[in-house]
């Protein structure tokens, strides 16, 4: 979780096209830098969007509407996250259900950042998810398997119990 909320800020600052949609909505707290709540992305790195005026060369455009920064949110919550996973790491015993809890953070994350985000959607038996919140929603359900199948496996450290024997005559 923390490389790859460290992987979004670079995806923020370069303007990588992996943004939100238009932020059409007044910014809910005034303490906030516009930026978090609506940023036009100049300089991307996509060239998306007009010419900035008086800019010359590569990367010279900016969104004409400020959008949600959506890589910068996925930052702070998957900073969030990485913190509850190191909180976890002592407290949870049994080998594989710390990756298995990553899976359905990572997973439940990246499905909620994706309804203010612009992608493709598909027709899938008359719901309209995108390619993400199919992958997120697989990460959530094998995280969730996961977390079960390990839970019912014998310990390290545990006695193998032996069920009864069968006798043979």
């Amino acid at each position: 979780m923390l490389a790859y909320a460290v992987g979004r800020i670079g995806c923020q600052v370069s303007g990588d096209g992996d943004w939100g949609i238009v932020s059409d909505k007044p910014k809910p707290f005034g303490f906030l830098p516009n930026w978090m709540w609506s940023f036009r992305f100049p300089h991307n790195v996509i060239n998306a969007g007009e010419p900035i005026p008086g800019c010359t060369g590569q990367y010279c455009n900016e969104l004409p509407e400020g959008v949600y920064p959506t890589a910068f949110y996925e930052t702070m919550v998957c900073l969030l996250l990485f913190g509850l996973l190191w909180y976890f790491r002592k407290r949870i015993d049994i080998p594989g259900r710390i990756f298995a809890l990553y899976l359905i953070f990572n997973g439940v994350e990246r499905f909620f950042i994706e309804k203010i985000r612009i992608n493709t959607k598909y027709d899938i038996f008359g719901f309209h998810p995108t390619q993400a919140e199919i992958i997120s929603s697989l990460l959530v359900i094998s995280g969730i398997i996961l977390w079960v199948w390990m839970g019912k496996m014998p310990r390290p450290n545990e006695p193998k119990t032996a069920g009864p024997s069968p006798a043979f005559t």
